[in-house]
């Protein structure tokens, strides 16, 4: 009796030394916004293939669509500024940070 009382009791004592063990691992870790959300968020699989981030990580560049196919009928003033690249005004750019590519594009 006395040795199944001693082990259910070692048990307990053992459970509960590794549950504080478990919170003081959680805590030695990162303490990023993203970790103490207890969750991620999703690129814009649409941006991340059409927007880049420029070097300083807080404007953007994208190329212009309209200009691989179906030219035929196209001035060449349009199909030259097509052909150019196209940068994200401050608005946008803060929407490409914030909500679309929210962990960087290098």
């Amino acid at each position: 009796m006395f040795a199944r009382l001693a082990t259910s009791c070692h048990t307990c004592l053992r459970s509960s030394i590794f549950s504080n063990n478990v919170v003081a691992q959680r805590s030695l870790f990162s303490t990023s916004p993203v970790a103490q959300a207890g969750y991620k968020l999703k690129s814009h699989s649409g941006a991340k293939k059409r927007w880049r981030s420029l070097g300083s990580g807080t404007a953007f560049k994208r190329g212009k669509a309209g200009h691989s196919h179906l030219n035929a009928h196209k001035s060449a003033e349009r199909k030259n500024r097509l052909s150019q690249t196209a940068y994200a005004n401050p608005t946008q750019a803060a929407n490409l940070r914030k909500r679309l590519l929210p962990y960087g594009t290098h």
